[in-house]
């Protein structure tokens, strides 16, 4: 990267970087996954677009962070799914960056109970299931790669949900 390039970066990080994690911890609620949001974009940035007009960063940058916002969700959304229907016993003094090993156990346990349960399934719940809560495809994108409606996909994953919390137990769903 050319020198003049590197400061107008660096001057357009300088400005931006205080607003981007401001917006990035008022959705996530958690500093540490703000800043790393705000980093990622800053690295994903210069990467990929530092040749473009300064002008356009801004733009580039903000759009760079929604869609990792946007992931995080998803990854919470599932987090969230995979706690609702495998009863967890994890401490709450546990640290959840780095999972002990008694809760990595129950972690991976509960994972199994899930695929376990999974199988049970007619097909078409299990792979909109696993394309909506494991790979994190949109109800679109569900749809577009099994070839059904977005309806249908809404349908087979409620069904699935509601069919796997019965499955592994959940009285609260």
């Amino acid at each position: 990267m050319e020198p003049q390039i590197r400061q107008q970066m660096d001057a357009f990080f300088r400005g931006s970087e205080h607003k981007a994690y401001l917006m990035a911890m008022t959705l996530t609620h958690n500093h540490h996954d703000a800043l790393e949001l705000v980093q990622d974009s800053m690295l994903k940035l210069v990467q990929k677009y530092c040749d473009r007009e300064p002008e356009e960063w801004g733009p580039l940058f903000y759009r760079i962070l929604q869609n990792g916002i946007r992931d995080w969700f998803r990854k919470q959304k599932f987090r969230q799914i995979l706690h609702g229907l495998v009863p967890w016993q994890v401490d709450a003094d546990s640290d959840k960056t780095v999972p002990s090993a008694e809760t990595q156990l129950l972690i991976d346990d509960g994972i199994v109970r899930v695929f376990k349960a999974l199988q049970q399934l007619p097909l078409r719940q299990q792979q909109t299931f696993l394309m909506r809560a494991w790979q994190e495809f949109s109800t679109r994108e569900t749809a577009f790669a099994l070839s059904i409606s977005e309806n249908s996909v809404k349908t087979h994953y409620a069904r699935a949900t509601q069919q796997l919390r019965l499955l592994l137990g959940d009285e609260d769903g």
